[in-house]
């Protein structure tokens, strides 16, 4: 009897330690590190397209922290520090005729600590605070830096561990001063990030302003030329002992304040500009846009004061509690922390060591760079978030509509960070009315005899380009289906939040107005509704090289019939009896959204024929035609024969591209639920297209400049491969690839106001967890899942559903956590493969064959053909050959077939599929 209570006594703590020890990995801290300071060879790299340098040492190595206000990249030096700061509504005149986003200023800590040791640098994401340490001559030193949101300050604080060894300097500098006026320089290429520019580009983009210390405080202080912007920045040092000492040379341009002996030192900075984020600034002149907008100065002060009034402490307590507060809503863990600085993790995973804790690490980096840069009252992240150092951001450092902003707020929704998304229905609200202008002057233009001359009567839309200052109309290399793919962030705003007053405010206002242009945007052809004129995203023709315009490409089609479905789904949740729901249900049903090729292929064009005719890039970086799929949802397992075809179009697209590029493919790949293939993706973006601060750039090169939107676009990716549920229902660990085969997460969301925590081991879900945020309906999927246990909190059964295979069902109650455990396993079968067909002639037939395999029991061929989105059973064989004879093959031009494989305990794999052209 004693050796059985001792073995129940080993169980009992064998099973609190596992427990335990799961709590501890999900509780812990993630950062990037550094055993050496940033390189800093300055804020003015020559940087054309051909010309630019590999080592940009701003992009690659300098730590990010914002509040979605303003924006700091840290470099850590010991001699000198260098934070370069950023404001959103920081702006000049730019490139091709435009404005264009602007570095605020450089705040310079010279320390004069040269011959350093035991130097650190890091920054730990779940609450984002950056330090540097380091020993200097026998004192160790320290700096801690934080962006504040609820005080919208920049704090810093330096201490050392002997009394009075602290000293340096601090000095502001304006970036980029320009006289105003025309062009004054002679070699425009010096002047920041550049594409092709012409010195021309430079007149009256001026920028004027001074730097001035008095006391223990500096002021910065000027205006633009172009939208007459008046910006400042507010900077006060607070010593604990030693003395300060304040200087201006002759002209007050260089303020500096001295700081010497002192045993700590707190610095405290903000900034702003005289912007408004209203209706006039999107619609006004350049020199009328912030026509009556207050002086900053008064409001910076305040801010200023209030910050000082609080303490460093407190201030340092607000922000950790409000930013981890989100940041820790959302635990993934598939990876021991590795002991290695980030830049060697990266080093050694692209030489091909595996390192998955580099992919963990990546994902939580997603997250922290959208809670910093993307809150309420602030701009939306452009497509540096809200980091730039440059005179002249990339591509002006906008919003770029056709697919950049859109990845932008991807993980708001999927990884529990809603709220985010509030920062963008703002800015909507502010440039809808221009919207709604161009959107008469579109149908005007287009399609004359459906003009309404009603107030908001032709609904909105937008072109690709977009900023702080400017709304575009469509035009150009992509079509009106743009505004579709921007009101679909609206719809899943409410799909995930399952609000009704977020429906009626903001939502439906927004999807409807979309879906009223849409349904003026389209004629009839050929008995179809197709986008006139149409276009698929930055395509050109082989020759001559310019955009391709069409009649009803893929991108337009796909994203009307979204917004479409979204518009008539929203007013039926309101009962809304809107005139056009009708108009809108009779256009869809013409649509026509997606259209098979010869090659297998979704086809971008509807004149295309085999993969690639048409354009100039077989690889090219859109998928435009995909978008049914993802952001979408109309391509699903519920359409296989179009989710096939979509395989197809992604493996003739290729994998390496831009970063962004490669981030919407792993997406793309995760909703066909081909968890292999979307890690092959989020390998070569890590590998290809990330510096070592793993910021992450445009191009398939190093040689190109940041852009947020692929490390945003990749940590939603990551989410949606452990968790889908955009197909009415949640679908546990939906593409789960080999690599993770032993992980859990925590805090995922689903549609339907659902938070997901998973466990798996050997690739095998283990344990889940649903809380449900309302008395919402819960269909939840996995394999064998009808044969598990699910319970309460207070661990009685519940009733549950099945819902055919692989699926329960089970009503919920707000705020109740149910927990599903005790699921059998399952096996997975691996489809067969060297899928060839022969087309013969003389017979009319076709010969199948694959690859034989022993632990097939039979397989199941299907065919599809046309536009058809699902496939009809032809035959059930034994062999690995297969001659059909397809009866009306005479009406046939080509021919998808597709064979699945059945081991002998019932269990099919995924299908093959191949094209058989006549």
């Amino acid at each position: 009897m004693k050796n059985v209570f001792l073995v129940f006594i080993i169980l009992a703590l064998s099973s609190s330690v596992f427990s335990n020890s799961r709590e501890q990995v999900l509780v812990k801290k993630h950062k990037l590190w550094y055993d050496e300071p940033a390189a800093d060879r300055g804020g003015n790299i020559p940087v054309g397209e051909s010309d630019r340098p590999i080592d940009v040492d701003w992009e690659r190595w300098s730590l990010p922290i914002g509040n979605g206000y303003m924006g700091a990249c840290i470099f850590g030096g010991t001699n000198t520090e260098r934070i370069q700061l950023t404001d959103k509504t920081m702006y000049i005149k730019g490139l091709w005729k435009s404005e264009t986003h602007t570095s605020f200023c450089d705040l310079f800590l010279d320390f004069f600590h040269t011959n350093h040791t035991d130097y650190h640098r890091s920054l730990t994401l779940d609450d984002g605070v950056a330090e540097v340490s380091y020993e200097y001559q026998g004192v160790k030193y320290h700096r801690e830096y934080f962006m504040s949101y609820p005080d919208n300050v920049l704090a810093i604080k330096l201490t050392a561990d002997k009394p009075r060894s602290l000293s340096f300097s601090v000095r502001p500098q304006i970036a980029h001063l320009v006289p105003f006026g025309p062009l004054q320089r002679t070699d425009s290429v010096t002047t920041g990030y550049l594409s092709g520019s012409t010195q021309s580009r430079f007149s009256y983009n001026g920028r004027e302003g001074k730097v001035f210390a008095h006391g223990d405080m500096i002021t910065l202080r000027g205006t633009t030329e172009y939208f007459k912007l008046i910006y400042e920045a507010q900077l006060k040092v607070i010593p604990v002992n030693g003395k300060i000492q304040a200087r201006n040379d002759s002209n007050s341009d260089h303020g500096v304040l001295t700081v010497e002996n002192a045993d700590s030192a707190v610095i405290l900075l903000t900034l702003g500009t005289n912007y408004e984020m209203k209706p006039q600034v999107f619609s006004n002149e350049a020199a009328e846009k912030l026509k009556g907008f207050p002086d900053p100065h008064e409001q910076i002060t305040k801010r200023l004061e209030k910050a000082v009034g609080k303490g460093y402490a407190q201030l340092r307590c607000d922000h950790i509690d409000d930013f981890s507060a989100l940041f820790n809503r959302v635990q993934l863990n598939i990876a021991p922390q590795a002991g290695m600085p980030t830049d060697n993790l990266l080093k050694e995973y692209r030489q091909g060591k595996q390192h998955l804790y580099l992919e963990e690490l990546f994902f939580h980096y997603g997250r922290y760079l959208l809670i910093s840069s993307a809150r309420k009252g602030a701009l939306p992240p452009t497509l540096q978030g809200v980091w730039n150092q440059y005179e002249l951001a990339p591509w002006n450092g906008n919003y770029t509509h056709n697919i950049n902003i859109q990845m932008n707020y991807w993980p708001a929704f999927n990884t529990n960070l809603i709220e985010l998304f509030e920062s963008y229905a703002d800015y909507h609200k502010a440039y809808k009315p221009m919207a709604e202008k161009y959107a008469s002057s579109f149908v005007s233009l287009h399609h004359p005899e459906k003009y309404s001359s009603e107030q908001s009567g032709n609904g909105w839309t937008m072109g690709i380009g977009s900023s702080a200052y400017n709304v575009s109309m469509p035009s150009g290399h992509s079509g009106p289906g743009v505004s579709a793919f921007t009101s679909k962030l609206f719809w899943e705003y409410y799909a995930f939040t399952n609000d009704d007053k977020i429906l009626k405010e903001t939502v439906y206002p927004a999807v409807s107005g979309v879906a009223n242009f849409l349904s003026k945007a389209v004629k009839d052809t050929l008995g179809y509704l197709l986008a006139f004129p149409s276009a698929s995203p930055e395509q050109y023709s082989k020759l001559p090289r310019k955009p391709y315009l069409t009649v009803g490409c893929a991108f337009d089609q796909q994203m009307i019939y979204e917004n479409h479905d979204d518009a008539i789904k929203a007013a039926a949740l309101l009962k809304k009896k809107d005139k056009n729901v009708a108009l809108l249900k009779k256009q869809q049903e013409r649509l026509d959204p997606v259209q098979i090729g010869a090659s297998g292929q979704i086809k971008e064009y509807r004149e295309e024929v085999f993969y690639g005719d048409i354009v100039l890039e077989q690889n090219h970086r859109h998928i435009s035609h995909l978008v049914g799929l993802y952001p979408g949802t109309l391509i699903n397992e519920n359409t296989p024969a179009w989710l096939d075809a979509a395989k197809v179009t992604l493996n003739r697209r290729g994998d390496i591209s831009t970063g962004w590029s490669m981030a919407h493919k792993l997406n793309l790949w995760a909703r066909t639920k081909e968890g292999n293939r979307a890690h092959d993706l989020l390998e070569a973006l890590l590998k290809n297209a990330t510096f070592e601060n793993l910021w992450t750039n445009c191009k398939a090169v190093l040689r190109s400049p940041y852009q947020i939107d692929a490390n945003l676009g990749a940590t939603a990716g990551i989410a949606e491969m452990l968790l889908q549920s955009h197909e009415g229902y949640i679908d546990l660990l939906p593409a789960l690839p080999d690599e993770w085969n032993t992980g859990c997460y925590k805090g995922l969301t689903a549609r339907g106001n659902f938070e997901v925590s998973v466990d798996w081991e050997d690739k095998l879900l283990t344990r889940a967890e649903i809380i449900s945020k309302q008395n919402n309906y819960c269909i939840v999927s996995y394999p064998n899942i009808e044969r598990a246990v699910v319970k309460d909190t207070r661990g009685q059964k519940v009733d549950c559903q099945i819902k055919g295979k692989d699926k329960i069902a089970f009503k919920t109650s707000a705020a109740e956590t149910y927990v599903i455990t005790e699921i059998p396993g399952h096996q997975v079968v691996i489809p067969p493969s060297g899928l060839k067909a022969v087309y013969n002639k003389k017979s009319n037939s076709i010969t199948l064959k694959w690859e034989s395999d022993k632990n097939a029991d039979s397989y199941m061929v299907y065919r599809t053909r046309g536009n058809r989105p699902d496939y009809e059973f032809i035959a059930d064989v034994k062999d690995n050959v297969f001659e059909y004879f397809p009866d009306d093959i005479s009406d046939i031009d080509y021919l998808i077939l597709k064979v699945i494989k059945v081991d002998k305990n019932g269990n099919r794999s995924k299908g093959i599929t191949t094209c058989v052209v006549k």
